[in-house]
């Protein structure tokens, strides 16, 4: 039996009314999925992260908008992340 289970969200939280709080967030690059080179950060081990600004913020954030500017090159991570679930809500409270 396949049984599919929906995690909880909070219909009151959109991407357009946030202020991007995961986007503060470190994030691992695990897979391929064309994110551009001038946005990747590689350790000493060959790890890569996305590059964050030195207030910690993402660098693909535009800082006008609250907007992804490599949406559709983004990281799985970042992909994954549900708008609205419980680690949404934890991000926000923390950073509000």
């Amino acid at each position: 039996m396949n049984i599919a289970i929906k995690s909880e969200t909070n219909p009151n939280v959109s991407c357009s009314n946030c202020k991007a709080c995961c986007c503060r967030l470190e994030v691992m690059i695990i897979s391929d999925t064309g994110v551009p080179e001038t946005f990747i950060e590689r350790d000493q081990f060959g790890s890569e992260t996305m590059r964050r600004l030195d207030d910690g913020w993402c660098a693909a954030l535009d800082r006008d908008t609250f907007m992804c500017t490599i949406y559709e090159n983004r990281p799985w991570i970042c992909r994954e992340f549900e708008m609205g679930s419980y680690e949404c809500i934890e991000q926000r409270d923390a950073t509000l």
